[in-house]
Formats: structure tokens, sequence, C-alpha cells
């Protein structure tokens, strides 16, 4: 299988580089938000390890503002130089979805891997109304329709810790 051709985003500045591409994630091949999502994840269950228990949730949610806070204009400055609507080597997007879907779970392998393939699927799937979401314009549609996915991963992720269907 060929791989896309590489689009420069010369033009944009070094910041929006290298938050867009999540610092060179989003040049992996083969999908690189899929990269992204397994580095956001990593790293996030690195550093949430070291934070006080009752601080985690709190620490979670103003990472995953923070992120899609500099993520909408990093995304909008190299998609317009790109001259793409949304690149496929953006992805803050998709590290903004991955810590909205960890918000206040358990540090657990299962909980992680939960975390990382039910972000997936919602950011793949894009059932209603996160399609629309890309209909925004520039950084807008390109970050916060995977910040809606990892909501909807959020969402299954506490039914199913509620319902003891993740961790015994």
């Amino acid at each position: 299988m060929k791989s896309p051709p590489e689009v420069s985003n010369v033009g944009s500045p070094l910041w929006a580089t290298l938050l867009a591409t999540f610092f060179g994630t989003g040049r992996l091949h083969p999908a690189p938000g899929t990269w992204a999502s397994i580095s956001t994840t990593i790293l996030w269950a690195l550093a949430s390890s070291a934070i006080p228990f009752a601080s985690r949730p709190w620490a979670t949610i103003a990472a995953a503002a923070l992120v899609t806070l500099i993520g909408i204009p990093a995304a909008t400055r190299v998609s317009r130089a790109s001259g793409l609507k949304d690149p496929q080597f953006v992805v803050i997007d998709e590290v903004a979805g991955q810590l909205a879907a960890l918000i206040a779970v358990p540090l657990a392998w299962q909980t992680f891997l939960a975390g990382l393939i039910l972000f997936r699927v919602f950011d793949i799937l894009k059932p209603f109304p996160i399609r629309r979401l890309e209909r925004l314009p520039e950084g807008f549609g390109i970050v916060l329709d995977d910040l809606a996915a990892g909501l909807y991963a959020l969402a299954i992720m506490h039914l199913l810790l509620h319902f003891k269907l993740l961790i015994k």
C-alpha cells in the first residue's frame, strides 16, 4: 500500500508545526492518528501516576482543555500552510480527544487500553453529531470533532466502570 504524499507545511510557525504534529508523531505511518493516541495514552499513564489521586480528574480535564486551546490555532496555522482542510499529519486533535477519554479513569492497563480503543472507534466512525463538527472552520473543525469522540468514549468508559464490566 502506497503512503499518501507528504504535504509541506512550510509557512506555518515552528510552534504550530511542533504542536499540530504532536512533536512529529503525525509524520509516523501508517495511521498517524493512532500513533498519536498511543503516545498520548502512554505519556498520560506515566504522568498521571505522579499526580495525587484526588487531583487526577481535574489534571486530566485541564490537560485536555489546554491541548484543545493551543491545538485549535496550531491546527489552523498548519492547515492553512498545507492547503488541506484536515491534514492527516495534524494529530493534536487526537491528543485532545484521547485525554478526554481518560478523565477520571483508574490507573490500570485495562482502562488505558479501553480508552484508547473506544476513542479510536468513535474518532473513526464519527457518530451523530460528531461528523457535523468537522464542518466548523479550520482548527475548530479539526480539533472539536475529536474532542467530541473523546467525550463519547469517556461516557462509555464510565458506563463500563460503573457496571464493573471493565475492572473486577
